[in-house]
């Protein structure tokens, strides 16, 4: 004979919740979208902070809250309860949330667009159950550089990590505050260091003196990089590179500028290789040549890729 508490509506609503986080998990999976929480420590750890202030109480949409301080393992991405939730806990706050429609406050960290719970993490998670859109919140907010938004995966925070440390190293921020330098690859700032450092040897030598660091990169920054920019955005060339940025086709006019520079033994004007190279379309990441080669693989036995948004 079933207890009265397991017929409870807030049991209910925890089984419903058990039953979507399989389901969430399988379609995240398929979509390649990310299912686990972000973790507080992790992030803070991979980006420069450069103060922190408290914001007081605030309503915060519910999808902006996107990992915790500490219970990141025990709820999904939607803040789904796993396995490890104690149903008797989250139907206690599920009981109190339905009879008295709303609770205290819960305890958010702030960095960029996105919330990470301090304290409030079953809150949260039977708030978004109950279908609610908004949530009371006391809120600290830690000072970062570089954007954060509600879609970040592990891999993007890896790019933002190098992202953060490539503008602790330029002061790029500081010197122009409306950069946004994203690449869709790992491992590519370190070619926009070694862009600079080539500029600030090339500006000294036309200059016959010593260039400091933020003259050199606020120099490459407007001579050599946003002009190529406002080219790629002139011929709205990111519609025929498929899921590339703007950074990206700077990076691949650079790379085909040392090549000719190689060949003819004189590098040509950035501009006139961007102006070329805009045009071919035949433009290959590192993502795009791994795209090709599952695609032929799978020819090979009978089978399709199913395509994506964006394929061409």
């Amino acid at each position: 004979m079933t207890s009265s508490w397991e017929m409870s509506p807030e049991l209910q609503h925890f089984r419903a919740a058990r039953g979507r986080a399989l389901l969430a998990s399988i379609l995240d999976l398929v979509r390649q979208q990310p299912n686990d929480l972000l973790t507080f420590e992790d992030v803070r750890r991979r980006i420069n902070v450069r103060g922190q202030h408290a914001i007081g109480q605030r309503t915060v949409e519910l999808d902006q809250i996107v990992g915790s301080e500490g219970r990141y393992a025990d709820f999904d991405r939607h803040f789904l309860p796993r396995a490890t939730v104690a149903r008797q806990r989250w139907g206690s706050v599920g009981r109190l949330m339905l009879k008295s429609g709303d609770l205290p406050p819960i305890d958010l960290w702030k960095i960029g667009d996105i919330y990470f719970v301090r304290d409030g993490n079953h809150r949260v998670s039977v708030a978004r159950t109950l279908g609610r859109q908004y949530i009371e919140a006391e809120i600290t907010e830690l000072i970062v550089d570089v954007p954060l938004t509600p879609a970040l995966s592990v891999r993007d925070l890896l790019r933002t990590e190098e992202y953060s440390d490539f503008l602790e190293w330029t002061n790029l921020h500081q010197l122009r505050p409306d950069e946004r330098i994203e690449f869709s690859e790992l491992g590519c700032y370190l070619d926009l260091v070694r862009h600079i450092n080539v500029h600030r040897a090339l500006l000294a030598q036309q200059r016959g003196g010593e260039i400091s660091r933020d003259e050199a990169v606020a120099d490459w920054y407007d001579a050599v990089y946003m002009p190529i920019v406002r080219l790629i955005r002139e011929r709205r060339a990111l519609g025929a590179f498929q899921r590339r940025t703007e950074a990206d086709l700077y990076r691949w006019i650079m790379e085909r500028r040392d090549a000719i520079a190689a060949e003819r033994g004189a590098a040509p004007d950035p501009q006139e290789v961007a102006g070329a190279s805009l045009g071919s379309g035949d433009y290959k990441g590192p993502a795009d040549v791994v795209d090709e080669l599952l695609r032929r693989a799978l020819q090979v036995v009978g089978l399709r890729r199913p395509r994506a948004a964006g394929d061409p």
